[in-house]
């Protein structure tokens, strides 16, 4: 394969009549890179030319992709060691052996011609699901509030000369100006009266602005609109009170229930951005859409099916609602653990891969969710 002959040629020593140089060894990021480009051309049967940018973008998808691994296969032996019946176990390690590479490759080369950055906050996340017919995790390529951002600038039919984002709260003082007979186009007015102070949250809008200013748009979202958005995420991040949702903790080896407290200030400035920086508001120039951006937009039905697939096989009909009712408030039992099937003979596709098990020197953090 051509793997194969790409591993033997970083090995290879090139001779002179005098002397012995020796080849640079390259990084786990550049082994990456290069094997990417590889299963590139093979998938497509095209070979590709990627601008030094582009390759140190996919150096850096390794990068946040190798920890995300080694995290995952922390939690994945902890699991299984805690599981009552083992087999429940999740049986396909977290390592790049028994990682999509097909898919992968794909993913990260029209990633990286976007110039969407893993490296960067809230650009792109990877995330891992189980594929049980190859035995194996597909990574899939989910875009952060700020990718969407840089994509809806990059994409624009006007991009827009700036973007203001507030959460409103109690104590703040905004007025909402419309564009009407007597205002020429949308502004406002907004004042922060108590800065340490500021009370509950009421909601939030965004402004944005043109050089022809009578194009500017003031968007507004309330706090039931920013709740109806919230109902549909996760606990973990948006809160019990929220979403109406508990999550699940471990407490004195049993699973239980709990109120999550969130990062609700945080979450909704995230949805005011995802709302402000939809093509709802500034429109895509469809003259300036290149297979990048098709490629992707497939790809978010797929992403989002598997989270689907995935959050129902492991929450099915197990993750409490709060009901107000007359009967007295109990936990609910912890779930039944559903087990995470494997083939009898898994094929992983890292059998034809190039071994990265040399953590990368490179010093990074993970993004938060």
């Amino acid at each position: 394969m051509a793997q194969t002959e790409s591993k033997q040629e970083l090995t290879n020593v090139e001779q002179t009549p005098t002397e012995q140089k020796q080849t640079p060894v390259a990084t786990p990021s550049q082994r990456f890179t290069n094997l990417v480009i590889s299963e590139f051309g093979a998938a497509t049967a095209n070979p590709i030319q990627l601008s030094d940018k582009q390759k140190r973008l996919i150096q850096g998808y390794f990068i946040i992709i190798d920890r995300l691994l080694k995290d995952a296969e922390s939690k994945r032996l902890a699991k299984n060691e805690s599981n009552t019946n083992h087999q429940y176990d999740n049986t396909i390690p977290y390592d790049w052996q028994h990682v999509n590479m097909s898919d992968l490759a794909l993913d990260a080369v029209h990633a990286a011609r976007m110039g969407l950055d893993m490296q960067e906050e809230a650009h792109l996340y990877p995330i891992p699901f189980a594929n049980k017919k190859k035995g194996c995790y597909d990574i899939a390529f989910m875009e952060g509030y700020a990718g969407k951002q840089y994509k809806a600038v990059k994409y624009a039919l006007v991009p827009p000369k700036a973007v203001t984002i507030e959460v409103v709260y109690s104590s703040d003082r905004f007025k909402a100006i419309k564009k009407s007979r007597t205002n020429p186009y949308d502004t406002y007015e907004f004042e922060i009266t108590q800065p340490f102070d500021r009370g509950e949250i009421v909601g939030g809008f965004g402004y944005i602005e043109y050089n022809d200013p009578y194009q500017n748009e003031l968007v507004i979202l309330t706090l039931n609109d920013i709740k109806k958005r919230a109902q549909k995420g996760s606990a973990e991040f948006w809160g019990t009170e929220m979403t109406g949702k508990k999550v699940q903790i471990w407490e004195n080896g049993n699973k239980t229930w709990s109120n999550a407290e969130g990062w609700l200030d945080e979450m909704v400035r995230k949805t005011i951005v995802r709302e402000v920086y939809s093509k709802k508001h500034i429109p895509i120039d469809p003259a300036k859409l290149d297979d990048d951006f098709q490629y992707f937009k497939e790809r978010e039905v797929v992403y989002a099916q598997a989270e689907i697939d995935e959050e129902a096989a492991e929450n099915g009909n197990t993750t409490p609602i709060d009901i107000h009712q007359s009967a007295p408030h109990e936990l609910p039992p912890a779930p039944i653990e559903q087990p995470m099937s494997a083939p009898a003979e898994p094929q992983p596709v890292a059998q034809e891969q190039t071994d990265f098990t040399t953590a990368p020197s490179e010093a990074y953090e993970v993004p938060d969710f």
